[in-house]
């Protein structure tokens, strides 16, 4: 396992535990210790994910998840002292993928941290091949994991993503909250169904021609969402 962690936090004594732990699974563990050095060394080291606190002396999380996420879909876990649904769901609609609220078990965040990689990185897919909708307007590589929308291709977060393959894999499908909660994050953490919403309007922003009128992700009413074209 050579997988490339960085830690952006101004706490020592985290960085202390956390290194400690992803160490001992084989982790190579960066640290940075201001919002400006966590973006500086995201760029020179290309890390395989970021754990990322919330409150940073110079930047707030949330602006370094959105700096972030102009040049890259590299999995965020964010650490924050303020556990609100209101804050999940705007630290997601920035491109966070997964939060876990202080304070928090070491091994949790392990835990959390290959629960991650392991869906950013799954190279294998049971589809294994492009889907193709809407007469070829919408495209979905499953093995290169890239969207296309009329030949552009797309910058879709890695939740993003999975969210989109859960709908495209059986279309007219209505899937609740719930069950989309389950696909992007699997069934070993607790979801919570309000975030699926922000991602449906990333979603939608990133693919849709006219994202207040959704052709492609369609709402149903008190139940969830369906992908609403055909398979070509």
């Amino acid at each position: 396992m050579h997988e490339r962690i960085l830690v952006v936090d101004d706490e020592p004594s985290v960085h202390e535990v956390v290194r400690a732990y992803l160490e001992r699974e084989g982790f190579i563990v960066y640290s940075a210790m201001t919002g400006q050095e966590g973006l500086d060394l995201t760029q020179l080291k290309q890390p395989s994910l970021i754990v990322l606190d919330r409150m940073l002396p110079d930047l707030r999380g949330e602006e370094v998840c959105a700096d972030v996420r102009r040049r890259s879909d590299v999995p965020i876990l964010m650490l924050t002292a303020v556990g609100s649904a209101e804050d999940r769901v705007a630290g997601f609609s920035l491109g966070t993928d997964d939060y876990l609220v202080k304070p928090y078990s070491p091994r949790e965040l392990v835990a959390r941290v290959k629960a991650l990689l392991k869906r950013s990185g799954n190279s294998e897919s049971p589809l294994g091949r492009s889907l193709r909708f809407d007469g070829g307007t919408l495209e979905i590589d499953t093995v290169r994991h890239e969207v296309k929308v009329d030949g552009a291709v797309k910058d879709l977060t890695q939740s993003e993503f999975k969210l989109l393959l859960a709908l495209a894999q059986y279309p007219g499908r209505v899937y609740s909250r719930y069950e989309l909660v389950n696909r992007m994050q699997g069934h070993d953490f607790a979801g919570y169904e309000r975030t699926v919403d922000a991602h449906i309007k990333n979603l939608r922003r990133k693919i849709e021609p006219d994202p207040a009128k959704a052709r492609y992700i369609e709402t149903v009413r008190g139940v969830g969402y369906r992908l609403g074209v055909s398979p070509e």
